[in-house]
């Protein structure tokens, strides 16, 4: 997985009924784009590191 500064992840939910998650990536500590990303919970607000699973993927910003 690459990503950069402002593009966005969804986590899809694990169960029926469950909602994705989405979480936009503050930065990004590899020059390569590759995890983990310091990120934002749409949800929450909660900044955390993250290390994307299979169940993520990348939207990327456009820039």
């Amino acid at each position: 997985m690459n990503a950069k500064v402002g593009d966005r992840i969804v986590v899809r939910g694990h169960r029926a009924g469950q909602s994705d998650r989405h979480c936009m990536i503050l930065e990004v500590r590899h020059e390569s784009g590759e995890p983990p990303y310091l990120v934002r919970w749409d949800d929450s607000d909660h900044e955390e590191l993250y290390f994307p699973g299979s169940d993520a993927a990348v939207i990327n910003s456009g820039n």
